[in-house]
């Protein structure tokens, strides 16, 4: 669920110390981790909401000819979607803090043949360009922020009169599975205690509209798309494993779930057995956006 990734990818605890701004002196950790399972991960979730990440920007007025910011893209996924989005006559410029993710990035952008997106490591709390910005845009980041309020404003400050800033963003809450099953339930349960345990915000899509608001912006508006899994569809119990997995040292240090309870070997063929089983389709976690601009 994670989607983006402009905090430091690592398992240390957040620090409670803050910079006379009040703002945490050190970035908070990704709590997922930048392993390799946990790139592939990524890189199925990604592929998983391209198409409501699409639609949210489209929406937003992201169009050609604009020059605009991705925060925290990961593995480049968002940055690409932009270059399509801006044309040949646009530029994006794409930031994370995990030189990791960024060799991904260019990887996949060499491959792709694109050449309107540069990718630099930067902070996405306090990046800034030498020139304004048509537009900025961040996928799960503020996710991770516990100043993402802040983090928003600042990028206000970046953007040309008129200019629109989006955001991305999950809503772990909206899982479920109809008709309902004890694990997903219960693994919902967890993966919110584990994320709140995090300093994570697994919530903050429901939020969005007020956040952008309170940042500075006007005009702001944005909705939700989620996606439903049908009972044989394996892309649900591959994505909840997953994210479990990643996770899992988390709610074990937590004592959210014990290794008993977890049981990760045999998790993803648990999970299709029980929406099999109850011939569920499963309700994923609803992708949020909102979008508004800077006055003037």
């Amino acid at each position: 669920m994670r989607h983006n990734r402009a905090p430091r990818r690592d398992e240390e605890a957040v620090s409670d110390s803050h910079d006379a701004g009040g703002r945490p002196d050190a970035p908070p950790p990704y709590v997922l981790g930048s392993e390799a399972a946990e790139v592939a991960r990524l890189e199925g979730q990604a592929l998983a909401i391209a198409q409501p990440t699409r639609v949210l920007l489209q929406a937003a007025g992201i169009g050609e000819g604009m020059r605009v910011l991705d925060l925290g893209t990961g593995l480049g996924h968002v940055s690409l979607l932009l270059a399509q989005l801006v044309g040949p006559t646009g530029e994006v410029v794409a930031i994370d803090r995990d030189p990791r993710m960024l060799q991904h990035a260019e990887e996949r952008r060499v491959a792709a043949g694109v050449e309107h997106v540069r990718y630099l490591e930067g902070d996405a709390r306090t990046f800034r360009d030498d020139g304004p910005f048509d537009a900025v845009v961040e996928r799960l980041v503020l996710f991770h922020l516990p100043d993402a309020e802040d983090v928003v404003r600042h990028h206000v400050a970046g953007l040309r009169p008129g200019g629109i800033f989006a955001a991305i963003e999950f809503d772990v809450g909206a899982a479920r599975s109809e008709p309902p099953t004890e694990l997903l339930a219960t693994l919902v349960g967890w993966l919110l205690a584990a994320f709140r345990a995090a300093h994570a915000d697994p919530t903050i899509g429901t939020r969005l509209v007020p956040l952008l608001s309170a940042a500075g912006l006007v005009d702001v508006n944005g909705f939700g798309i989620q996606g439903y899994r049908q009972p044989d569809d394996q892309i649900a119990p591959v994505m909840i494993a997953g994210v479990v997995r990643s996770l899992a040292p988390r709610m074990l240090a937590s004592g959210i779930a014990t290794e008993a309870e977890l049981d990760l070997p045999t998790l993803e063929a648990r999970i299709a057995e029980a929406i099999r089983a109850s011939n569920a389709v499963v309700l994923m976690p609803t992708v949020s956006g909102a979008f508004g601009r800077r006055p003037g």
